[in-house]
C-alpha cells in the first residue's frame, strides 16, 4: 500500500494482482513489460500465468523479430510459438494477421490450452 500527497490531495494506492487501486476503488490494469533478447514486449495474454520468461529466452530466436505480435500456446508441456503482423502491416497475409488471431486460436489450439500473446514495443 502506497500513499501520495501533492497539492493536499493525499490518494491511497493498492496494488491487487496486476492491477492498481486508487482509494480502494477504481482500479486500473498494469501493463506488464517483458524484454526478450533484447526487444521489449507487452503481455497482452498470460492465461493461468503460463508466461515463463527465462524459457522463452532460449526459445525465441532473430526469426520472429520482424513479427509485431508472438503467440505462445501449450499442448502436451511444450510451447508452440507463432509471429503475427499489425492489421495494416504490408507483410500480413490471413495466416499472420492479427486480425485472425481468434480463429487460429480456435482452429489450431487444444481446447483449453494456456495462451499467452506478446506485443512489440516500438
Amino acid at each position: 500500500m502506497i500513499y501520495y500527497e501533492k497539492n493536499l490531495i493525499k490518494v491511497q494506492i493498492i496494488w491487487k494482482g496486476n492491477k492498481i487501486c486508487y482509494n480502494d476503488s477504481s482500479e486500473v490494469e498494469v501493463m506488464k513489460k517483458v524484454e526478450i533478447n533484447g526487444i521489449e514486449y507487452e503481455v497482452i495474454r498470460n492465461d493461468k500465468d503460463c508466461l515463463d520468461v527465462s524459457d522463452l529466452k532460449e526459445k525465441i530466436t532473430d526469426y520472429f523479430d520482424p513479427y509485431d505480435y508472438i503467440l505462445g500456446d501449450f499442448s502436451y508441456e511444450k510451447v508452440r510459438l507463432k509471429g503475427y503482423y499489425e492489421e495494416g502491416n504490408k507483410k500480413a497475409k490471413d495466416i499472420n494477421n492479427i486480425k485472425f488471431l481468434e480463429n487460429y486460436i480456435k482452429d489450431y489450439c487444444s481446447f483449453g490450452a494456456k495462451i499467452f500473446l506478446l506485443k512489440k514495443l516500438k
